[in-house]
């Protein structure tokens, strides 16, 4: 499985690499809502918790499905411009503007997409316009909570609101704790980004791309880009470019933005800690076991990013829901999964301690 980049055609002068301010925030949200998937971050994600006014945390909480599970594509609004050839801005504010650019469809189709399953490599039906789609939205939102329900038709009803809601809240952010933040990894990320312009410019694309991940690599006619993962994917540069983005908070995640019709960005983690730990030979045997199987590795790159119930994941795999069902079954005897009750909903997700007694490699393949 992978996620592939045609690149036929693509010349050096369309390829850059450039720091984002919106989606390093982007990448601190996320670590502040799942810390256990960024353990080397757990004093920078306590220091920031513990400082954080109530009231902008509760507002964190209405909308935490955008940065929770993944790297939601509003943090990457440059990637929607037309002409596919935009870069992100200097500052949170030059990017919150590009952001503001695109179409209330647009904004609406990004911000449903991990909560509602929209297709994300073809073209969707419009949530705003067609009754079934918004029908679809509202039940899958309802499997998250009334929280998530509540938002999800805010949006549908009024998407300007919402987008002015959102704009405040990442300026919010910026004062609260992500100014002082950037401040200090800017440099470094700026000076990452230097360092693998000159590599493309002295050394060519295939030296680029392996100094960015040794899982991202470019065939030997430098056609197509593939980035090994969990997943499986594809896009094509066509006339527009491609964007690397450099992130300090972003290990262990390898981001592939291959939204159909948008600018493909590869975001890369930049230094940091590798989580590590020991596995017991019983434990490595039984889980090991348990995950021998394709389907319960693809289950568990999804429940790795949150918690779900058994009919989305129905919903998302193309599976029964008795299939859906034994495969977990295998997980949770294994010990791999937690549950939770929310009301009428059972909610499933990895249980990251345990898998990392597998190993780095492991973890860091179903969070990539």
């Amino acid at each position: 499985m992978s996620v592939t980049i045609d690149i036929a055609g693509l010349s050096p002068e369309r390829i850059s690499v450039v720091p984002s301010p919106l989606a390093e925030l982007g990448m601190a949200l996320h670590a502040l809502s799942e810390p256990g998937h960024h353990p080397g971050l757990q004093g920078w994600v306590t220091a920031v918790s513990a400082g954080l006014d109530p009231c902008l945390a509760d507002r964190l909480c209405e909308a935490d499905f955008l940065w929770r599970t993944t790297f939601s594509d509003v943090f990457a609004p440059f990637a929607g411009v037309p002409g596919r050839r935009a870069l992100p801005g200097a500052t949170l504010a030059e990017e919150l503007d590009l952001l503001d650019t695109l179409s209330d469809e647009t904004f609406v189709d990004i911000a449903l997409e991990f909560t509602c399953q929209l297709a994300y490599d073809t073209v969707t039906p419009d949530p705003l316009n067609d009754p079934a789609v918004r029908k679809r939205a509202l039940d899958l939102a309802a499997t998250r909570g009334v929280p998530q329900v509540r938002f999800t038709k805010r949006l549908l009803d009024d998407p300007p609101q919402i987008r002015a809601w959102f704009r405040q809240l990442m300026e919010d952010c910026e004062e609260a704790f992500f100014s002082d933040m950037w401040g200090r990894v800017e440099h470094q990320l700026a000076a990452d980004a230097r360092h693998k312009t000159e590599l493309l410019r002295h050394k060519g694309l295939k030296e680029t791309l392996s100094a960015v991940s040794a899982a991202v690599s470019l065939d030997e006619r430098a056609r197509r880009i593939t980035v090994d993962k969990l997943a499986e994917g594809r896009t094509s540069t066509g006339e527009g470019g491609l964007v690397l983005v450099p992130t300090s908070l972003g290990r262990p995640h390898l981001m592939v933005l291959h939204r159909y019709g948008w600018q493909p960005a590869i975001t890369y983690p930049v230094g940091g800690p590798r989580p590590t730990a020991p596995a017991s030979v019983e434990e490595l045997t039984r889980r090991m076991e348990a995950l021998a199987h394709p389907v319960r590795m693809r289950l568990c790159r999804h429940l790795a990013r949150g918690a779900y119930t058994t009919s989305e994941l129905v919903d998302a795999h193309g599976m029964t829901a008795p299939e859906i069902s034994r495969h977990l079954a295998v997980l949770k005897r294994a010990g791999l999964l937690s549950a939770r009750r929310r009301g009428r909903y059972v909610q499933h997700q990895l249980d990251l301690g345990a898998v990392a007694r597998l190993g780095s490699d492991f973890i860091e393949g179903v969070l990539r």
